[in-house]
């Protein structure tokens, strides 16, 4: 009896240290949109502030790629490579490349929902593969592409082809990210979460440096020393850290409690959008993304 006593305590303090950890995690995450904007108040382009993102954030990579390959067993063939390689670009350099491009025309809070919409993405790639999708996902994808429909038909009603082509950036990137996932599973199982996370993103990194390279040259980015604190703060708050505390809080309440606590990403950026970006959304475009947010939750949770 007192060993039940004290175990209940304990489990519930485990979990309220999950919650925080994963709601710290959502919160980084959800930052990220806000310091790309600001960042682009000042003279930059997409992919060099990519670029830096990526740059200040390599170290980490390395150090995790370094820490999860020291003990594996698991050697590595030409196969895992081309997968990891492939998987890398499409979940990391393309879906990042996509977002931040998308970023310079739509606001902070239409792109964390867009965004937020890749389940139902994995849902539709995996029917395309021939899973077939139960009547509860085809009724979550409806309500999500439904609530979508009413935020962006309540944006402004001015630069509509920009609107559009914002969206249509933001979507690739998060398709390109439900590929990735699609495609990671059996890599994960293969090598380890963190090995092959590290691993891919060494490869995103490489391609992005690359990618400024033959864009810009190889030479120093001339930008103004706000953009760099930016770019540090989105490689440390919404890259690195939020990273590792969502793998942490998932350890403590599992996959499924850990998205659905997550799923309040979406509001926190409607919320540091309207406090540091001005942005605002109007009762209509509430309704649509409480519709994505419900969507969204019926296909992650189908099976908790």
């Amino acid at each position: 009896m007192q060993t039940e006593a004290v175990s209940r305590p304990l489990a519930s303090h485990r979990d309220w240290y999950g919650i925080a950890l994963v709601v710290l995690s959502a919160t980084g995450f959800s930052a990220k949109a806000i310091f790309i904007k600001l960042a682009f108040r000042w003279p930059v382009d997409a992919v060099t502030l990519l670029m830096l993102r990526m740059a200040l954030a390599l170290p980490f990579f390395l150090l995790a790629a370094w820490w999860s390959t020291r003990g594996a067993t698991q050697a590595m063939t030409r196969r895992d490579w081309l997968a990891v390689i492939a998987l890398g670009i499409a979940g990391y350099y393309l879906a990042s490349l996509f977002d931040f491009l998308g970023l310079q025309y739509i606001s902070a809070s239409l792109e964390r929902l867009i965004l937020f919409l890749y389940p139902t993405l994995v849902v539709l790639i995996r029917a395309l593969l021939g899973h077939r999708p139960s009547g509860r996902e085809w009724g979550a994808l409806a309500l999500s592409y439904a609530g979508m429909a009413l935020v962006v038909a309540g944006e402004g009603v001015g630069a509509q082809r920009e609107l559009y082509w914002g969206v249509a950036l933001v979507f690739l990137s998060s398709l390109s990210y439900a590929v990735y996932l699609v495609g990671s599973g059996a890599m994960i199982a293969r090598l380890g979460a963190t090995r092959f996370t590290a691993l891919a993103l060494l490869v995103s990194t490489t391609g992005v440096l690359l990618h400024y390279a033959l864009a810009n040259g190889v030479r120093w980015p001339q930008v103004a020393p706000p953009v760099w604190g930016l770019a540090l703060a989105m490689a440390l708050i919404s890259t690195v850290l939020p990273t590792f505390l969502m793998s942490a809080g998932i350890r403590r309440l599992g996959a499924g409690r850990a998205s659905l606590i997550a799923s309040v990403g979406p509001v926190l950026t409607i919320a540091m959008g309207a406090v540091f970006l001005g942005e605002s959304i109007l009762p209509l475009q509430w309704l649509g993304a409480a519709l994505v947010i419900s969507g969204v939750l019926l296909v992650s949770l189908k099976k908790s």
